[in-house]
């Protein structure tokens, strides 16, 4: 292809570039409210969110008890939600529901506002204060519009933050089994079997608790060794019978078989010095 041609293209479009850039800065700067709504609106539709939320951040509040008010408010909330501005969506979300209940909008607001929490959920490791901010707004939409065709996505984001939550607890329980603090992995476990009855992770926690409690009577003095190997055939006994065809039944069974032959020696040596 001609070089020239390529040159006078790519100059064009440089000059279109600039010309709207030069129009946004204009439209920026005017004084002409209506405008700036038409124009912030065709840019939503062109999906320019950043251009759309500059205007619609400037005219929304001058809007306020007009018939225009509702969409500019609305058009704001998803223009930043778009740009994964998820702090500013979720305050305009909140605002535009709580201002209009009535709105046809209102649903979908209500269910952009627990999205934007949801998107700023964090890793499991840290702070788990937005996860629960967030699943509270998804179960308080799901009772608040049952019907929605967004209930079955706000359950299924429910249930994730749910997992997560559950990872991080158990994460905190495992640390101390990776410590070798044996009693407190035992306790751990045990309160989050009681709490979190059916996460995924509670059949590791069960195992683990076994494993646990087998190396805590093994680490023992000796006149408590007896109670505390008893105690890890009652945690295998209701490791199987609750996970008959667990991943880690092999496991389980040798941590079982070493806790009966350390019982036997304790039980034959009490035979003998008695």
């Amino acid at each position: 292809m001609n070089k020239g041609f390529l040159h006078t293209a790519a100059l064009f479009c440089l000059l279109l570039l600039a010309s709207g850039c030069s129009n946004f800065q204009k439209l920026l700067k005017s004084n002409d409210v209506t405008k700036k709504y038409e124009a912030a609106l065709k840019y939503y539709e062109q999906e320019e969110y950043y251009r759309a939320s500059q205007l619609l951040d400037q005219i929304t509040p001058l809007l306020a008890g007009t018939d225009k008010a509702e969409n500019a408010q609305f058009y704001q909330a998803q223009a930043h939600y778009m740009q994964g501005n998820y702090i500013l969506s979720d305050a305009y979300f909140r605002t535009f529901y709580t201002t209009y209940p009535r709105s046809p909008l209102a649903e979908q607001a209500a269910f952009l506002q627990a999205q934007s929490l949801y998107q700023q959920s964090p890793s499991f490791e840290e702070d788990q204060t937005p996860t629960i901010t967030a699943i509270q707004a998804f179960e308080q939409f799901v009772v608040q519009y049952p019907n929605s065709e967004y209930v079955p996505q706000a359950n299924q984001a429910i249930e994730e933050l749910y997992i997560k939550l559950d990872k991080k607890e158990f994460n905190q329980a495992r640390l101390y089994y990776q410590l070798r603090h044996w009693r407190s992995a035992v306790v751990a476990f045990n309160n989050f079997q009681r709490e979190h009855a059916s996460s995924p992770y509670s059949e590791e926690a069960a195992f683990l608790k076994l494993d646990a409690q087998y190396r805590f009577a093994m680490e023992s003095v000796l006149d408590k060794q007896e109670e505390r190997f008893s105690e890890a055939i009652d945690y295998f006994q209701g490791f199987v019978d609750q996970y008959p065809d667990s991943r880690f039944r092999r496991q389980a069974e040798q941590v079982y078989d070493d806790t009966r032959a350390e019982l036997e020696k304790i039980r034959n040596s009490n035979q003998q010095n008695s």
